[in-house]
């Protein structure tokens, strides 16, 4: 397999200015080369025959450590939870985690671990996610029930307040709020992207109770994430509840098809949208669903709407700082996630069901399976990005200027 040309193949028809910015990224470690490569990790893992006879499960699809984080769900409370479904689909159950337990060993550097004990991380999170999903039940992780450094995130949401994000975004120009330019989350948009977005936004409000509050101020490209830079995606201020602090930013995102679906082995269903799918598998895998989650639709393209929240944030990961068992309870803790996921959206279209799940859960060879399969994904993985950093060293990921 070329992974340079699977690379640049998958990445095609992008907007160059952003996926610049995800080459460049992904040129920085080992561990933001897996974040940026989704779709390469599964057509290996599918080269190598890797546990399809796992139980069919609503998987996130681009699980790593890094897509666990805190919101505020449309109830209005924070959660902490898996956080990113672009790439939801249906898969056996142990591709999720393989991947999961794949991003600890290549990150345990960046985390300031040793080999030993980002093998323990893995282990810690597979009993957790096996000892969980054996109980059947699902609950989730809201600031009442959170501990340890997790609980001290979802504490200090407390005083974050929206008019602060509204800042960093959109500062305040005279009476009215904008977007900057020259600001690393945002890129300023062209004529012909803002009345596109306007078109959207105004079609989507027609749609809702309050069309008022969707009434749009102005609209920036939105720089965010590893994997899918490249694709549309803007920061949209809007209305809200009024002028200056009662503005809402909203992000608009481009639905494409999930990275796994040319490899995965279970039978999908034939959704709406791609916008539908993220959108809904997100709302049965969650707790709670995100403030405006909603899907968009242009012609034949799709977009995932959601706030952008002041709540949102991830676990600060530092072995430096933090001891390993401080450590090792965020990991208890998304290992527990995992399974709550798994079991809230089982028996839905295909997915196995609860009783499936926790007969998997008894099963003692594949685990160990799993785990030598991490370590060789591991592998893989960093021989991978050595041959990209290569590549983009000789400029074969030049496409900006």
């Amino acid at each position: 397999m070329d992974v340079v040309q699977q690379i640049l193949d998958f990445n095609a028809g992008r907007e160059p200015e952003r996926l610049q910015i995800k080459y460049d990224k992904m040129q920085a470690d080992a561990f933001v080369f897996l974040r940026g490569s989704c779709h390469l990790f599964y057509q290996q893992l599918a080269c190598k025959g890797v546990f399809k006879s796992a139980p069919p499960v609503w998987s996130c699809g681009d699980l790593h450590f890094e897509n666990f984080g805190s919101y505020k769900g449309d109830n209005r409370l924070a959660y902490f939870d898996m956080n990113d479904f672009d790439e939801a689909i249906l898969a056996p159950a142990s591709w999720d985690l393989v991947r999961m337990l794949t991003s600890l060993q290549v990150g345990a550097h960046s985390l300031g671990l040793h080999a030993d004990e980002a093998q323990q991380l893995c282990e810690g999170f597979l009993h957790s996610y096996v000892s969980t999903l054996s109980q059947g039940k699902a609950y989730w992780v809201e600031t009442q029930t959170a501990r340890g450094l997790v609980g001290d995130l979802l504490d200090g949401l407390r005083n974050r307040q929206r008019p602060e994000l509204l800042d960093a975004y959109a500062p305040v120009t005279g009476k009215k709020r904008t977007f900057k330019g020259g600001r690393k989350k945002t890129l300023p948009a062209s004529r012909e992207q803002r009345a596109q977005v306007n078109e959207q936004m105004a079609a989507f409000a027609a749609t809702q109770a309050e069309p008022h509050f969707y009434k749009v101020l102005d609209v920036a490209r939105r720089v965010a994430g590893t994997g899918s830079l490249g694709v549309e995606r803007y920061a949209v201020l809007v209305q809200g509840k009024g002028l200056p602090d009662g503005n809402y930013l909203l992000d608009l995102k481009q639905a494409l098809p999930s990275a796994l679906q040319a490899v995965v082995p279970c039978a999908q269903p034939a959704w709406p949208s791609q916008a539908a799918r993220i959108v809904e598998l997100q709302r049965r895998v969650q707790a709670v669903s995100m403030a405006f989650l909603q899907p968009v639709v242009r012609g034949r393209t799709s977009y995932v709407l959601r706030g952008l929240q002041p709540t949102e944030d991830r676990v600060s990961l530092d072995r430096a700082r933090q001891s390993l068992a401080d450590i090792q309870k965020v990991m208890a803790t998304m290992g527990q996630i995992v399974a709550w996921g798994q079991l809230r959206s089982g028996g839905r279209q295909g997915s196995a069901t609860a009783d499936e799940l926790i007969a998997f859960a008894q099963g003692r060879k594949w685990q160990t399976k799993l785990l030598e399969a991490a370590a060789d994904c591991s592998k893989q993985v960093e021989h991978d990005y050595q041959r990209y950093a290569q590549a983009y060293a000789d400029g074969a990921f030049r496409v900006w200027k």
